[in-house]
């Protein structure tokens, strides 16, 4: 009995030491599946996925650009433009499609460390449980649950033996379905691991693609430029013209604006010129009445002396008039300073209340100005630019030019009244908007819709647009200017 209990103290010794030392790997385990479903940052791949579809979107736009310009006889410098544009938008994508490979990487990695961890575990729990099922077998007569329960010598020893016996069968039993269970997430995380190959071997198939894509628009764009090197006597004379019609739109702009500070300077000084002889003449006024009031006043004294005198028989004595009363001066208090708003300088431009109004709404809305056309894009930024073709060639662009198709309807990008309509020769069409001190100005126009004198709103129609023969497409230029400084209207009009 003595050996039996001796013997029965030793097995459950192993059992517990054996649950104690396996007691964080079914820990771990039972965590597995939360593992198998915790993913790299959902949001990074939600941004990336939304990136390679603008990305895309963008690309699809460039080649219908492109598309369009092929119809030219000739390459242009608008091919060349889409062709840059393509291969700045593809080199993009592929940056995108790496960064997504990156992605499938830390993934396969990952699931190689968790498919290394689950077999060695795996393995430990195979170990560990033929080891049980062994000792139970050379042990087998001993533990006859009903021979090891009856020798107790006690009830209360029984049933503790019972309970160590239970806990013992359990104990096995939860090693078999570690083992199982372990199994089964292993071989999930091994088709995780086969899938995640195979989308990363369609991922660089995509990607070495793009990149067999990305060299063909090279040498296109090579090809397109080679040609129109060839053609720099042309390209220059575009460039000479295009400078010349550019002054000219200066010229007008110019002029209108110096005219309309001209006609504002003259209408303040009229205001004030007549505020001026106003004042002066309610003032004559004001000293003229005085003064009767003063004579009246000193012949009342004196009639009323004489009579004084003739009542007393003695000789009437005159008295000095009375001197005459100075006029009051009333200070007028400062006025209060606004707090809420900005001071501005005075500005002739915004000299009435409305003007004033039409400014600062215009100013608000800088960066959420709306396009002057329904679709384009810019093919000519403000300021110095090298030439696309010829490097050693700036060009200086007073606003932002702006492909669209040919005929393309052009609006006001806001409200204001058209203070000239003016016919460029050999530079189409210019169309001038004042918004109190702020003016838009559209050059290159085909035809025109309005006259001077009109008031315009936000998005109304005013002409449409020109035709660039040697870009073989539509084109407008849209100029900003504050007063005389030109402004960069990139930084008005809001981002596509």
């Amino acid at each position: 009995m003595k050996f039996v209990n001796c013997h029965f103290a030793v097995i459950f010794k192993t059992i517990m030491l054996n649950l104690k030392k396996f007691l964080p790997l079914v820990l771990a385990i039972g965590l597995l599946p939360a593992l198998l479903h915790a993913q790299a940052p959902t949001q990074s791949r939600e941004e990336l996925e939304h990136k390679k579809r603008e990305l895309q979107r963008e690309i699809d736009e460039a080649n219908q650009a492109l598309k369009e310009t092929k119809k030219s006889t000739r390459e242009s410098l608008s091919q060349l433009r889409a062709l840059k544009e393509k291969i700045t938008l593809r080199s993009r994508l592929i940056n995108s499609i790496n960064e997504e490979i990156n992605f499938i990487n830390g993934d396969i990695n990952t699931a190689y460390r968790d498919i290394k961890t689950l077999e060695k575990d795996l393995d430990t729990l195979k170990s560990q449980y033929a080891q049980l099922v062994v000792y139970a077998y050379k042990n087998r007569s001993t533990y006859d649950m009903l021979n090891f329960i009856f020798s107790a010598q006690t009830f209360n020893d029984a049933i503790k033996r019972y309970q160590y016996l239970k806990q013992y069968r359990d104990y096995r039993r939860r090693q078999a379905d570690n083992i199982l269970s372990t199994q089964v997430l292993l071989n999930k995380k091994i088709e995780s691991l086969r899938q995640q190959k195979e989308k990363r071997s369609g991922t660089l198939k995509t990607e070495q693609e793009q990149r067999t894509i990305l060299e063909a628009d090279k040498k296109e764009k090579d090809d397109v430029l080679t040609n129109l090197k060839g053609r720099e006597k042309e390209l220059v004379a575009d460039i000479n013209k295009n400078k010349k019609d550019a002054q000219k739109v200066q010229a007008a702009i110019q002029a209108v604006i110096r005219r309309e500070i001209e006609l504002e300077r003259k209408k303040a000084e009229e205001e004030a010129l007549a505020k001026r002889k106003a004042a002066e003449e309610k003032k004559r006024r004001e000293e003229a009445a005085r003064k009767a009031a003063a004579a009246a006043a000193a012949a009342a004294a004196a009639n009323k002396a004489a009579e004084n005198n003739t009542a007393k028989n003695e000789p009437a004595t005159p008295k000095p008039a009375a001197p005459e009363p100075k006029p009051e001066v009333v200070k007028t208090p400062p006025p209060a300073p606004v707090e809420d708003k900005p001071v501005r300088t005075e500005n002739v431009l915004e000299a009435t209340p409305e003007a004033l109004a039409l400014s600062e709404s215009f100013e608000n809305n800088r960066g959420k100005l709306p396009w002057p056309v329904a679709s384009g894009n810019v093919i000519g930024h403000f300021g110095r630019q090298q030439h696309a073709v010829m490097e050693r060639i700036t060009v200086e662009n007073d606003g932002v030019i702006i492909g669209t198709a040919k005929g393309a309807p052009v609006k006001a990008i806001f409200t204001g009244e058209v203070r000239k309509v003016a016919v460029i020769p050999g530079g189409g069409s210019l169309v001038i908007i004042r918004h109190g001190q702020y003016f838009t100005n559209y050059a290159r126009l085909q035809s025109v819709n309005v006259k001077s004198g009109d008031k315009v709103t936000t998005g109304q129609v005013i002409g449409t647009a020109g035709t660039n023969e040697l870009e073989n497409l539509g084109e407008v230029e849209l100029q900003i200017y504050k007063g005389v400084v030109r402004q960069n209207p990139e930084s008005w009009i809001r981002r596509k």
